[in-house]
């Protein structure tokens, strides 16, 4: 039974082995085409950007806590890793097909008159006290390095750390931060 109306294909036997990246495939495959643009953030309200992210895995994991709590979109910044990625598709758990990935600049961002809010692990006001009113673009750096503290934010919030870990995994402080905005703009 057909959901939409895209043309379907019935593939030969061992072909979805030979194109798939995994050892045991699922039995269905999609083309999809993606096109949202820089155009599109200036009718949203609440988005995240990965700075230079490098994981597949970690963009996968954002994506699908992303959607999980309500972000209209996952901003892209140059040089970061492609979200076709076959490891970013499969650790999204299908977010990638409903939260639009946008290629953009921190300017293009602020042109579209969102407010940039850095997330660190030692400066700004703790996230759960944090002012996530109005349309904002949560901000996380990469893996390796988070954001500089001359990121071009317009304000931080942090997360309280406890033990020794000098800081959280990208994917998890954008899980606590996307759920916290979440939870604080429904109040």
């Amino acid at each position: 039974m057909a959901v939409s109306d895209a043309e379907v294909f019935e593939l030969g036997d061992g072909v979805l082995e030979r194109v798939a990246t995994t050892e045991r495939p699922q039995p269905n495959l999609a083309i999809v085409r993606m096109r949202p643009t820089v155009r599109d953030l200036v009718d949203l309200a609440l988005v995240l950007v990965a700075d230079e992210l490098s994981d597949p895995g970690n963009l996968g994991t954002i994506l699908r806590s992303s959607e999980a709590a309500g972000v209209e979109a996952v901003v892209l910044t140059p040089g970061s890793v492609d979200p076709t990625n076959p490891k970013v598709i499969r650790a999204s758990a299908g977010a990638v097909f409903h939260v639009p990935v946008i290629a953009a600049t921190f300017d293009d961002v602020r042109a579209a008159g969102l407010t940039l809010i850095g997330s660190s692990s030692h400066q700004g006001d703790l996230h759960t006290t944090a002012d996530w009113s109005g349309r904002v673009a949560i901000v996380l750096g990469n893996e390796a390095h988070g954001l500089d503290d001359d990121a071009p934010v317009d304000r931080w919030v942090r997360i309280e750390h406890q033990g020794r870990a000098e800081s959280l995994n990208v994917a998890m402080a954008a899980t606590l931060l996307v759920f916290e905005a979440a939870r604080r703009r429904s109040d």
